[in-house]
């Protein structure tokens, strides 16, 4: 695992959109696992300018996002699909055919199973996530299995908290979705996770100076291959940066690299 500390989220988001370009343009046919909430829309803002300035091309890129809220369908303002389409999938050349969402409405059972069939036949190349302050990724909440695949979650009164920023109400947030296991996230080829605002500083500490437990899902990422966790300073100045856990490999102007050890 490596963490990368910014010293502002202007940075930290120039510096990831720039490393997706580059990915996307080395390989065109890129599979790319996608978040939704407030974390990713500095992201996408400047993925889709990327694409306007015709620096990156979508149309061979493949998506397949982490969770969507049950009984919200695509025409629902509030639902994940929407959000995807307003903040990203409009705004660029993607093919609408490759752009992949859990359904929530319909039959479950069958929805689940065809995002199960989908992640079995798609290696996720590159998956972005958001964190949520309880340490859930997808919505996979407190102490859900690490063996866990596509499911319907119950979502905890502190998701449904942070989440309700993006409600008028917090009474119309859904109490339940579908989402991405914990063994499929783990799957992936290769993960982002972003954390930069002052709700996840606990959390981040957690994760990095405490132990893999399910009680805090994103710790399952301590034991996998290639994740990069993306902070800002004020973040940082609640870690412990010192000690043997973390070895700085290097430092500029924008950001320092540290690796966490396992």
């Amino acid at each position: 695992m490596k963490l990368f500390i910014f010293k502002n989220n202007d940075t930290l988001y120039e510096y990831v959109s720039s490393v997706y370009i580059k990915k996307i343009n080395e390989n065109p046919n890129i599979c790319l696992g996608l978040a939704t909430g407030s974390t990713p829309i500095p992201l996408y803002n400047l993925l889709s300018k990327s694409y306007q300035k015709r620096l990156v091309d979508f149309s061979k890129v493949k998506t397949i996002n982490l969770d969507e809220y049950l009984g919200l369908d695509e025409n629902n303002s509030e639902s994940y699909r929407y959000f995807m389409n307003e903040n990203l999938f409009k705004k660029i050349n993607i093919s609408g055919s490759n752009t992949y969402l859990p359904l929530g409405t319909g039959n479950i059972d069958t929805n689940i199973s065809f995002y199960n069939n989908l992640l079995a036949n798609n290696s996720i190349d590159l998956l972005l996530l958001g964190l949520g302050s309880n340490g859930h990724i997808g919505f996979n909440e407190p102490n859900t299995s690490f063996n866990s695949t596509t499911h319907v979650v119950k979502l905890k009164k502190s998701t449904i908290k942070d989440n309700s920023r993006l409600f008028e109400n917090i009474k119309l947030v859904p109490k339940k979705a579908i989402t991405m296991g914990l063994k499929d996230i783990f799957n992936a080829k290769e993960i982002f996770l972003i954390a930069n605002t002052k709700n996840k500083e606990k959390v981040i500490k957690k994760i990095l100076e405490g132990k893999r437990r399910q009680k805090i899902p994103a710790s399952i990422l301590k034991n996998h291959p290639n994740t990069t966790i993306f902070i800002n300073s004020n973040i940082a100045l609640k870690l412990n940066l010192t000690g043997s856990k973390y070895s700085l490999i290097e430092e500029n102007d924008s950001y320092e690299i540290f690796d966490v050890l396992k």
